[in-house]
């Protein structure tokens, strides 16, 4: 822990918040078509004694609520006077998806493939350049939480870019299920933060428009532990007890082989088998079924929580994981048992399922 020293109010925008305090900020973005301003809400609490800048973040997709619920709990245990360096809290970075219960700015643009914006370019680009230029640039860590799209389900799991042995590190004290090194995709968040030299933790957990118990556990905890091990909270980051999650670098969509109503066999979370039965598929009177079965070896990561299917539409997210036989020794669930694994293959895409052709 560093050492309890008096430093310097921390100034954003137009508001300066005093050692051991915390305020809510509010930075002008762009005008609605009322005419009123919109702006981008932070919560900053800038502790008592010296330490690091670093943000907690949500709602970047406007329907992935889960990270604002994260934030809520970590503001009811975090004191300023107890902490040593800044956060900057964002419970909904898309201010405009947040309200509309949508992903997308009223644009239909994705903020998270608009970085680093412009000053005066489209909505998505002044929203991206305003997060840009008052949290991330002032920042040396930076934690993103996301959730699966509308009507499906992730297991919480840590993303990061690969090759950075102290964002492994990171990911370890964080605690999540499983680590996926996931590449960096242009104009998003990550690989912005990555071009500045700003290490990126990316949580996806849970179901859009939803809170979920054990993602807002996992969420809290594992933000809680991230800060125990960077120095700016006195408690135990938890690594000599924590079990090395499950790591992975590739994973596979297992998609409906006709239309109709699905029965789920797995859900996220459970270790399958190359050929296990994970659902199957009949048509409006059950008749017709078809099985789906799991292409790899590996750990449902993701999986569609809406039974009624097109033929084609995205069921299960896999992820391949090597040594996986471990996870399954003694149950049937990584949430369950976790184990120790290193990722043996190439980096290969980990796509969202609206990107996936």
């Amino acid at each position: 822990m560093h050492s309890p020293t008096s430093h310097e109010p921390f100034a954003i925008h137009d508001s300066v918040v005093a050692p051991g305090t915390q305020a809510t900020v509010e930075i002008p973005v762009s005008q609605q078509v009322t005419g009123l301003r919109s702006t981008l809400p932070l919560r900053v609490m800038h502790g008592s004694k010296h330490g690091p800048c670093i943000f907690v973040s949500g709602a970047i997709h406007g329907d992935e609520i889960i990270g604002t619920a994260v934030i809520q709990r970590l503001l009811e245990r975090l004191s300023p006077a107890q902490l040593s360096g800044t956060i900057i809290f964002a419970p909904a970075v898309n201010i405009y998806g947040f309200a509309a219960h949508s992903r997308y700015l009223p644009d239909r643009r994705d903020l998270n493939r608009s970085f680093p914006g412009a000053e005066h370019g489209s909505l998505a680009a002044q929203l991206a350049h305003c997060f840009l230029k008052h949290v991330i640039d002032r920042c040396t860590l930076g934690i993103d939480i996301h959730s699966a799209a509308v009507h499906r389900y992730n297991l919480p799991q840590i993303r990061i870019a690969s090759g950075s042995p102290y964002l492994s590190e990171l990911a370890m004290a964080f605690g999540a299920p499983i680590i996926i090194e996931s590449p960096l995709r242009p104009g998003s968040m990550r690989a912005l933060a990555a071009d500045r030299e700003t290490p990126m933790l990316l949580l996806e957990a849970g179901e859009a428009l939803r809170f979920d118990r054990f993602a807002l556990e996992v969420g809290v905890a594992g933000v809680m532990r991230v800060l125990a091990h960077v120095g700016m909270i006195d408690a135990d980051d938890g690594l000599a007890e924590v079990e090395v999650p499950l790591r992975s670098s590739r994973s596979s969509w297992v998609r409906a082989p006709r239309g109709g109503v699905s029965r789920r066999a797995c859900k996220s979370g459970d270790v399958v088998r190359e050929g296990e039965l994970l659902a199957r598929v009949g048509g409006l009177f059950g008749e017709s079924p078809e099985d789906v079965v799991s292409p790899t070896d590996g750990v449902v990561i993701g999986h569609a929580t809406l039974p009624i299917v097109n033929q084609g539409d995205a069921l299960f997210h896999i992820a391949e994981i090597d040594g996986h036989g471990h996870a399954g020794e003694h149950a049937d669930s990584i949430v369950e048992a976790l184990a120790v694994s290193e990722p043996p293959f190439p980096a290969a895409p980990l796509l969202d399922e609206d990107e996936v052709l």
